[in-house]
């Protein structure tokens, strides 16, 4: 293949991508770049399935006015409960999905939606909690059946708080947890490739991604040697949410996509950065 074709031949990115590791790695791979896999962050359906499935039964059985989805991976945990419980589950709970308002965070919850013939209603001007608020602020939500999916173990204080002092009647699920435990060793070994400069580019797709590293990083080198480390190589953000958690921690994001914020546009950036000039790892 010509140059053009591998734009990123010799560089060598860090993925700290979970779910969809293998696909964006295969993007990058594919245009030349040698890629260091280092899932950070594992994720899990809730351990005890029981509440969920309360959940979707009660979305189905007393249909609620608004859902608020604020992950894409929530959506689909959920849809997957329901089919391991019962196909019919799953078609009752789909179409309940398509007669509710659906209000999504950012385009994630849109793509999953978009897989399963349905499409968001409204979306948060900004991807973030606090524009889900903004979004909903003008409302009249008195009296409303909101139901609310959760990412992770996070209560989400602000965003309910919000909807229940508006009169909201709220009903939030958490349908995954993060599992922090993933192996130590392998996220040690991406920060010793990190300091070392072996890599010219780490690819961030998730604030906690950002927070899991950081959290190694602070016992094995410490924060200030890490931030040294990224001052030396290009990191990208798939979207404003891990920007602002990266900048947050002093980290400078050199590529994010500027409306689009998913893995083929970050790999356009991450292109359009590095041009079609091959090199070496180290010298970004």
């Amino acid at each position: 293949m010509t140059e053009e074709m591998l734009p990123l031949r010799g560089r060598r990115v860090a993925l700290p991508e979970s779910r969809e590791l293998d696909l964006f790695a295969d993007m990058l791979i594919k245009r030349g770049a040698d890629v260091l896999r280092c899932p950070l962050v594992s994720i899990h359906d809730a351990p005890d399935q029981r509440p969920v499935l309360d959940w979707i039964r009660e979305f189905i059985e007393q249909p609620c006015e608004d859902l608020i989805l604020l992950t894409g991976e929530g959506l689909r945990r959920l849809l997957a409960a329901a089919e391991r419980s019962s196909p019919e589950l799953k078609e009752r709970f789909i179409g309940q999905l398509a007669r509710v308002r659906k209000i999504t965070r950012g385009p994630k919850p849109g793509a999953a939606l978009r897989q399963i013939g349905l499409k968001a209603d409204v979306t948060a001007v900004e991807p973030t909690s606090e524009g889900v608020i903004a979004t909903l602020r003008s409302e009249n939500l008195q009296g409303r059946r909101v139901a609310v999916q959760l990412y992770g173990t996070d209560p989400n204080r602000p965003l309910m708080d919000f909807l229940r002092q508006a009169g909201a009647m709220c009903s939030p699920v958490s349908p995954y947890v993060y599992a922090d435990d993933t192996e130590d060793v392998r996220v040690e070994e991406l920060i010793t490739a990190l300091v070392a400069r072996e890599v010219d580019a780490i690819a961030f797709t998730s604030a906690t991604q950002v927070r899991r590293l950081f959290q190694i990083a602070r016992r094995q080198i410490g924060e200030p040697a890490l931030l040294n480390a990224f001052a030396c190589i290009k990191v990208a953000s798939v979207g404003p949410i891990v920007t602002e958690e990266l900048q947050g921690r002093g980290v400078r994001v050199d590529l994010m996509p500027e409306s689009s914020f998913f893995m083929k546009p970050l790999v356009r950036e991450l292109v359009k950065s590095f041009g079609s000039t091959a090199a070496s790892p180290s010298s970004p």
